[in-house]
């Protein structure tokens, strides 16, 4: 990057762009039974639900009774309102007719930035630009700001800022506290959100009255000091990983658009296969041709070849429980681990014929 790129000041550091992607936040799918969906993520895999969506009031009504469930969910490992979302690919591709495309099993793939200033920079920034974006304001649930760039071949990205944390006693934001919708990001500076809170209270509406989700099971095995129902638990989301049509033109978004830094790229059956960066981690997003599906025979209506749930433990990943590792969309590894490393030499990138991390046996069936 020159001097000259460098033209926008982010935090006291000049970039290139008025933003810096500082985590891959959530994940979403869309899946033809979130019940099944919520029985594997949430009692196998620990997920809790903080929020329901129901798309139903927002389809025809003649529509309703063909599209399968409606209820989609929001779901979290930690403090943060949503890590994964799962919503019904039915009632969603009536409402988004991308979604019935391979491309529209992923709901969306976030990207946190460091400030509600930086949303409305890069806001402006990518329409500036000419660059497509989706839909843009305050997420509700979760409260938090964005916008949703597509990347060249229709997954939905989001960029985003200020998620809303569940605490202690587990209760997410009441709904009447859904008041203002906004459709783009707001002007600055906006209120906090202490706040909307203490403003919520004095309009009489119960801030304590949110949802909580009750059926953790039975807390049975000791992790890390801790009694929990699973021997382990998840600590984060990602990495996240696509199968491509156009690698030069999905890799100029990702690496251009949105920052990400090139970490290595890897020959792979004569296939190019590119690991990028968001931190210090190997890579939140890998890119696959997919020629490469197609000769590993997977699933042709989905582009996602895998997604990650990372898990915070001693014990070996053999004792978590069988059903746990058929999944289609989800890849396990250790969170201090560094094991399936596609190998270098001298820190330059290689080209032996190892595979691409962890790619799953089989891509999603929704």
């Amino acid at each position: 990057m020159t001097t000259q790129e460098a033209q926008f000041n982010v935090g006291g550091v000049r970039l290139a762009r008025p933003f810096r992607i500082r985590r891959l936040g959530h994940f979403g799918v869309n899946v033809r039974d979130p019940e099944a969906s919520r029985d594997f993520y949430c009692r196998l895999l620990g997920f809790r639900i903080s929020d329901p969506l129901d798309f139903g009031p927002r389809l025809p009504e003649a529509a309703r009774a063909k599209v399968g469930p409606t209820i989609g969910y929001f779901a979290r490992h930690g403090t943060d309102h949503h890590s994964f979302v799962f919503f019904p690919r039915g009632a969603y591709s009536a409402l988004n007719e991308w979604a019935k495309k391979p491309q529209g099993t992923i709901n969306q793939i976030t990207w946190q930035v460091g400030s509600l200033r930086e949303i409305s920079d890069a806001f402006d920034w990518f329409t500036r630009r000419g660059k497509p974006i989706r839909r843009a304001g305050r997420d509700l649930p979760g409260s938090n700001w964005h916008f949703y760039p597509p990347d060249p071949e229709g997954h939905i990205n989001e960029l985003y800022y200020g998620i809303e944390q569940i605490g202690w006693d587990g209760y997410s934001k009441p709904r009447e506290m859904y008041g203002v919708r906004y459709t783009k990001p707001p002007q600055l500076p906006h209120k906090s959100e202490l706040a909307e809170v203490m403003q919520a209270a004095s309009e009489g509406i119960a801030i304590e009255k949110g949802l909580r989700a009750s059926d953790i099971g039975e807390e049975k095995y000791d992790v890390e000091g801790v009694l929990l129902s699973r021997p382990f638990k998840i600590v984060r989301h990602g990495p996240v990983r696509l199968f491509v049509d156009d690698m030069d033109a999905m890799l100029g978004f990702y690496r251009d658009d949105l920052g990400l830094t090139v970490t290595e790229e890897v020959d792979y059956r004569g296939h190019r296969c590119v690991f990028l960066r968001a931190n210090t981690e190997h890579h939140s997003m890998a890119l696959y041709p997919l020629k490469l599906r197609d000769e590993l025979e997977l699933h042709p209506q989905s582009t996602l070849a895998s997604s990650s749930s990372p898990a915070s433990t001693t014990a070996p990943l053999r004792s978590i429980p069988t059903a746990t590792l058929s999944s289609s969309t989800t890849t396990w590894s250790r969170s201090a681990g560094t094991a399936n490393r596609v190998p270098r030499i001298c820190g330059r990138r290689s080209t032996t014929q190892t595979g691409p991390t962890l790619l799953p046996r089989r891509a999603i069936r929704s």
